[in-house]
């Protein structure tokens, strides 16, 4: 059986992959250029349906740890998995949005402001209670506190809100 009619493996794909993706960050493709090579990429069946989408790009020189000056079909393909091994991509997660993601964009610039306006007067306390003989008196409090509280209870409201607003399943009517 020849080679390039051989099936390729998801290994296999996953390589060719690593390699367009070494070419994108050398500049040797352009980022719509990766992106139809690697959907063919995963689309490939067969080691022949690779070999087209890196035949442009310089060989990978395993010894000396950088691109060599031959032509890329000069390499057998059932070597490409030894040459460009698959990136590591970490685990899938499954995320949970932030607390603050459901709130509107007005209630997040407010929040946003107070956590400055905190921050800053933190500092501020840490730095003269850094620089005199004691411990200075926690004035930061009065600024994060009420505002804080305040913040809190109509950003909870307006959770609420739109959680009771939410429409549920629909039903069919009775009939």
């Amino acid at each position: 059986m020849d080679d390039q009619q051989m099936r390729a493996s998801d290994h296999d794909r996953e390589g060719v992959v690593g390699r367009l993706r070494g070419a994108l960050e050398d500049g040797r493709l352009k980022m719509d250029e990766f992106e139809d090579r690697v959907g063919l990429a995963y689309q490939a069946v067969t080691y022949g349906d690779l070999a087209p989408l890196y035949a442009d790009l310089p060989a990978l020189d395993q010894e000396a740890g950088r691109e060599a000056a031959l032509p890329a079909l000069a390499l057998p393909a059932l070597a490409l998995p030894a040459l460009a091994p698959p990136a590591l991509a970490p685990p899938a997660r499954a995320c949970r949005p932030g607390a603050l993601a459901s709130l509107p964009t007005t209630l997040k610039v407010l929040w946003a402001f107070w956590l400055t306006a905190v921050s800053i007067n933190v500092v501020v306390w840490a730095l003269v209670s850094g620089t005199s003989a004691h411990l200075v008196y926690p004035w930061p409090l009065w600024v994060a506190g009420p505002y804080g509280a305040a913040l809190l209870a109509v950003s909870a409201a307006v959770t609420q809100f739109r959680r009771s607003r939410r429409p549920g399943p629909r039903q069919l009517p009775q009939s």
